[in-house]
């Protein structure tokens, strides 16, 4: 009985460990995804007051959009980040994700908001909520595009 339950456990262990072997493998082997190259790259700028904020939009073959965006307002320190989003309509919804000054150790996320008219993008106010660490735009509450600070301009790309 004592031998049964001995082997029972040694194949469990086997059973267990070969999983992992497999798991492993499964990693190692796994495709390394590269960058989508985009299709279209342009460029804004907002300037208001001592404001300054730099966008860089690359539009991708699935409708999606990324891009860069720096953020160097008065008496505050830079934001540096990028930008992940999609067309809804005429607004465009992204989430910015950066850094703070010179502290790489925490980064931000936050929902913004851009209206196109014409080849003017119109950074949009909403009320954001945050719910267990991911903030977005409330459900229900309009986003104002009049009564705004920053209006992009289409400016030429630095080729960075």
């Amino acid at each position: 009985m004592k031998n049964l339950g001995l082997l029972c456990l040694l194949l469990v262990c086997i059973g267990l460990e070969s999983c992992k072997k497999n798991q492993s493998e499964k990693g190692v082997d796994a495709p390394q995804v590269q960058a989508e190259k985009p299709i279209n790259i342009k460029c804004y700028k907002a300037l208001y007051e001592k404001d300054t904020i730099e966008l860089r939009v690359n539009s991708l073959k699935n409708g999606k959009l990324t891009g860069d965006m720096v953020m160097k307002l008065y008496n505050m320190p830079k934001k540096v980040g990028k930008i992940a989003g999609e067309f809804r309509g005429d607004t465009l919804f992204v989430a910015y994700t950066f850094i703070q000054g010179g502290n790489e150790k925490i980064t931000f996320k936050n929902p913004m908001a851009f209206l196109k008219r014409g080849n003017e993008l119109i950074l949009g106010n909403g009320k954001i909520e945050t719910t267990m660490g991911a903030s977005y735009f409330v459900k229900g509450t309009l986003i104002d595009f009049d009564r705004v600070k920053y209006k992009f301009s289409n400016v030429d790309c630095d080729n960075k």
